[in-house]
């Protein structure tokens, strides 16, 4: 059984890795900088907010336009994390190309350098494009032969579990035979004492 389920496994997690459409990962920088006057605490504070509403920005501003993806698409591909230690945003974009990948990426980026700049005289820092996103070379979702390989230890390890599960009563009755019970003697032992 686990072979077997070991082998449905590999094929279906092949099939997945075969037929499944590769997806690119594009990360684009955002730094936050204090001005001369400002508290750089207030700067990594900002970026964090900045963070939060990274996509949320992109998508009232032109960064739909400028990627070409609609606005749904920029907001369900596109993840923003922030430094715990340094005011700098990650802005990752993922798409079936690796060009989309990066384009999603950069108009974010440049979205929020927008919105900083417009916000620099009350906030007292700059949000400045760190780097570009580069446009990615090899997809990052799993090749096939890395879905065979799950696919095949996730099946034996149900096929496993089947076998831990399933019920053998049955096959315990057959092989042993009924033992008599205490203070019960066979006939022949209770003969010979007589």
């Amino acid at each position: 059984m686990v072979p077997a389920a070991a082998l449905l496994g590999v094929l279906t997690g092949g099939a997945y890795g075969l037929l499944a459409t590769p997806e690119y990962a594009a990360t684009s920088y955002v730094i936050v900088v204090p001005s001369a006057k400002s508290d750089p605490a207030g700067a990594m504070g900002l970026a964090q907010a900045y963070g939060r509403v990274a996509t949320d920005i992109a998508v009232v501003g032109d960064a739909p336009v400028a990627a070409g993806v609609p606005a749904s698409t920029l907001r369900a591909s596109v993840r923003a994390v922030t430094s715990p230690d340094a005011p700098m945003i990650a802005i990752t974009a993922r798409a079936p190309e690796a060009a989309a990948a990066a384009g999603m990426a950069d108009s974010v980026a440049r979205a929020l350098v927008q919105k900083g700049s417009h916000t620099e005289g009350s906030t007292g820092v700059k949000v400045l494009q760190f780097t570009r996103a580069a446009t990615p070379t090899g997809p990052v979702s799993p090749s096939a032969s890395l879905s065979a390989l799950v696919g095949g230890c996730a099946g034996g390890l149900l096929g496993g579990l089947a076998l831990l599960v399933r019920p053998r009563y049955g096959r315990r009755r057959a092989r042993y035979g009924s033992v008599p019970g205490p203070g019960a003697q066979p006939a022949a032992q209770a003969e010979a004492l007589v």
